[in-house]
């Protein structure tokens, strides 16, 4: 008898009188609630819907978040008054008394800073796009800009896990694991719910795993983070001296263990338990092909950018992202860091526009030769944006912009969304929404829709509550909507 049938008898062994009455000779009541657990747990584990709530219009979604908070006023909302009025005070009718970060909130004055960066329309939509993102200024007519999104959130952290969970506070589900517990995943060899992580420069706002985390749904709906390098996901390899055929034999007696353990305690975490160790051991050999991009063609390098190739960065992540999607992942989520640009911006955000204009671009020009943008949709934006009177000393060369949630810029592309289509509009500074306003909530909302989710009816109750990704709020953004 070798170790993991000594171990098996040993938890038969282990069960008292009581606990083999309880299980086998209670009768039909015993067995009817056994029959019940299970069909609770498995409801944890797999999808709760057995299919959309409508036709939806995408299978997938790839969500490249820009950490940090871009500055509208350098990259899509062109605001040519602020040019004519540099240097001058942002008038009060305009801040209206609205709540300040206490970066700036103790300023004396605010001057106003219009970018220094040229900007031009492009398109049949005419779309202003700034001088620094040549590539994605291309793509405008696949897309449709929301420039007037706007968010409660006034700092990073509450920000990020607002646009994530639906609740500025951590212990939410996020938006990803929502979708794979409603949905499900359509490759049983990977996760519904991916992560990838990049930088575009150092010293930026650090993310946590509250962000991906499943919150109170099943564990198995969890985001899981793909990392660069030989070890994308921790602890998927077999430990030395342990080959596939012995790590089979062990996932067979531990489900054995974990059967007689759930029969004891009647937890469905144990059975998200151990359908996290079969995917971890299928994705052991469906990892390693989807990652492998050394049988990519040069065009297609080419076509990303020159930092295609090196693990970890932006453009090899929106490179993976693709394969992810042919592959059948549902929700892709990228976040890349760098955009926290509270001092020295016309320097900084040229570095980080560079990192994602071509390979965002390329995204999009990939999945569409593939055929596949048609059902997924694409999203590009951060947490908010940036005010329009400058952080600290005003000049030409060097300025700052302290955070501004009451309007900025998101693109959203592929199935179900309208092409070259402006939605919303800001006043002459960028400060306040004039028309069309579109809440953190209804964002979720209309992604949730394009699924197939009616986002009131994608529930999970939890310590006596019922609770959804949009909370008790948010409408489906319509006009948008092809």
């Amino acid at each position: 008898m070798n170790a993991f049938e000594e171990t098996e008898q040993h938890i038969h062994d282990q069960q008292s009188r009581r606990n083999f009455l309880t299980s086998t000779s209670l009768g039909l009541g015993a067995a009817a609630l056994s029959s019940l657990l299970g069909h609770t747990a498995q409801a944890a584990n797999g999808p709760v819907l057995g299919k959309p709530h409508f036709t939806p219009k995408v299978k997938r979604v790839i969500y490249l978040l820009q950490s940090g908070a871009p500055s509208q006023l350098e990259l899509f909302d062109y605001k040519p008054r602020l040019e004519k009025m540099w240097g001058q005070n942002l008038p009060e009718s305009v801040r209206k008394g609205q709540r300040l970060t206490g970066m700036t909130a103790g300023q004396s004055s605010f001057p106003l800073a219009a970018s220094v960066y040229k900007f031009a329309q492009h398109g049949q939509s005419r779309m202003w796009v700034s001088e620094l993102l040549p590539y994605i200024s291309k793509i405008t007519d696949e897309a449709t800009f929301i420039r007037s999104m706007h968010t409660e959130a006034i700092n990073h952290d509450p920000a990020v896990t607002f646009f994530q969970t639906g609740s500025q506070q951590g212990g939410r589900p996020s938006f990803g694991s929502w979708i794979s517990y409603g949905l499900g995943s359509d490759n049983q060899n990977l996760p519904s719910f991916v992560v990838l992580l990049s930088k575009g420069r150092g010293g930026d706002q650090p993310l946590y795993a509250k962000l991906w985390s499943n919150g109170f749904l099943s564990s198995v709906h969890q985001g899981v983070v793909f990392r660069s390098g030989p070890d994308p996901v921790f602890y998927l390899n077999n430990p030395s001296g342990i080959d596939k055929t012995s790590r089979r034999r062990m996932l067979d007696v531990l489900a054995k263990m974990h059967q007689e353990q759930y029969k004891q305690v009647l937890d469905p975490e144990i059975n998200s338990r151990m359908a996290q160790y079969e995917m971890a051991y299928r994705m052991q050999t469906a990892v390693p092909e989807t990652l492998d991009i050394s049988k990519e063609p040069d065009y297609i390098f080419d076509m990303y950018g020159p930092e295609a190739k090196k693990p970890g960065t932006f453009a090899a992540n929106c490179l993976l992202a693709r394969k992810l999607a042919e592959k059948g992942v549902k929700f892709i989520q990228l976040y890349h860091q760098g955009w926290d640009q509270h001092g020295n911006l016309p320097n900084d955000i040229k570095i980080m526009a560079k990192s994602v204009d071509q390979p965002s671009a390329a995204l999009l020009l990939d999945l569409k030769q593939r055929g596949l943008l048609e059902d997924t949709l694409v999203i590009w934006g951060g947490e908010f944006g940036r005010g329009s009177y400058s952080q600290g000393k005003l000049t030409k060369e060097s300025y700052g912009r302290d955070h501004h949630p009451r309007c900025f810029t998101i693109w959203m592309a592929g199935g179900g969304v309208k092409k070259g289509y402006i939605h919303g509009e800001t006043d002459d500074f960028s400060y306040n929404i004039t028309r069309d306003p579109v809440h953190v909530h209804d964002f979720q909302a209309t992604v949730m829709h394009l699924l197939g989710l009616d986002h009131e009816q994608l529930t999970f109750k939890f310590q006596g509550r019922r609770y959804r990704l949009t909370d008790v709020h948010g409408h489906v953004v319509k006009p948008i909507l092809a």
